[in-house]
């Protein structure tokens, strides 16, 4: 047998990522299990909780076999079954299909980022079984008429250059119709903000830290003035927009998680955000959106920055190994 590379950082990264996500994820899926009714929501979480505790298992081989001590991540501490749900049956299925979408952004990252044939055959697998995960979700969507399309667009265009200066800004105020990539990345966004929303109204109601409630409130406000801002866009140009999901939250006040797992779920989905918003940003061709884009990345990035020094704060960043320090050394 040939001796395995060293782990590199990109690839300690992916794993030590996924490793705290999943024992998030596992947190989640037992409170849902807890308390939800809805059969078939019971057996996609059901399957949920068995791809994180398999992907967790398998990452903590990895720290074990590079002698390598594993993230605490989340715990049962984290979690309070006997609490009711926060959210409907409805609004987990949402979330859960959310969820996959960000997995898959967040393996084919690793996977393209890792050298190690072990480590590369890890996030393939990974990869593969949220995609199963995501045709799960989006199939029980459908079937309950819950799925959300984004808009539909005329086909009968064919492939045409653009021939004046004014189809990517104008003066004059006077704008073309979003293309329906700009359109796409806008709903893309939308739909994701209203999740994250909701998840934010439910938290801030069972909050008891100050501190943290009025973090959770800055991130209501911004998140609200992202919605309405990309909203506006399309009941100008006459597109349906994704629906509210305000009225999933139940009444309750027992918070199901702890404070540290509900502010870094919040702060991990503003990080995520930012980077789909730089995604519209450099993808559009409107000027307009453009700016729209850039304000709304920065407003969220003043978010994590508060994020960050929360966590710190409140003692909850666990640091990733760092490089030596020559400095130090010498």
């Amino acid at each position: 047998m040939t001796k395995k590379e060293r782990l590199t950082s990109s690839e300690i990264t992916g794993l030590w990522t996924q490793y705290i996500q999943n024992t998030m994820s596992i947190c989640i899926s037992k409170h849902v299990l807890a308390t939800a009714k809805d059969p078939e929501v019971l057996s996609l979480f059901k399957f949920t909780l068995k791809l994180s505790e398999k992907h967790l298992q398998m990452v903590a081989e990895f720290f074990k076999t590079e002698n390598m001590e594993a993230p605490i991540g989340f715990t049962e501490d984290d979690v309070n079954l006997n609490a009711p749900s926060l959210f409907s049956d409805n609004f987990w299925l949402i979330y859960i299909h959310d969820m996959t979408l960000h997995g898959l952004s967040g393996y084919s990252i690793s996977f393209s980022t890792s050298a190690r044939k072990d480590v590369r055959d890890h996030f393939y697998e990974s990869n593969t079984d949220t995609m199963d995960l995501y045709n799960k979700s989006i199939e029980l969507l459908l079937a309950k008429d819950i799925y959300q399309r984004s808009p539909y667009f005329s086909m009968k265009q064919g492939g045409e250059s653009p021939t004046q200066f004014s189809y990517f800004m104008d003066s004059f105020g006077d704008k073309r119709p979003l293309n329906t990539m700009e359109a796409g990345n806008i709903y893309f966004n939308l739909k994701k903000s209203i999740v994250t929303k909701t998840l934010i109204n439910g938290f801030k109601q069972v909050m008891q830290d100050k501190e943290i409630l009025h973090f959770m409130e800055q991130c209501s406000d911004t998140i609200h003035k992202n919605i309405g801002v990309f909203s506006k866009l399309f009941e100008e140009e006459n597109l349906h927009t994704p629906s509210l999901l305000d009225g999933e939250t139940t009444n309750s006040v027992e918070a199901p998680f702890s404070e540290k797992l509900m502010t870094f779920h919040v702060g991990f989905l503003f990080h995520l955000a930012a980077t789909y918003y730089t995604t519209a940003m450099i993808t559009s061709m409107r000027i307009d959106v453009l700016g729209h884009c850039d304000a709304a990345m920065l407003r969220d990035l003043k978010i994590i920055a508060y994020f960050g020094k929360l966590m710190v704060k409140q003692g909850w960043i666990e640091k990733l190994p760092e490089a030596d320090d020559r400095k130090e050394l010498n």
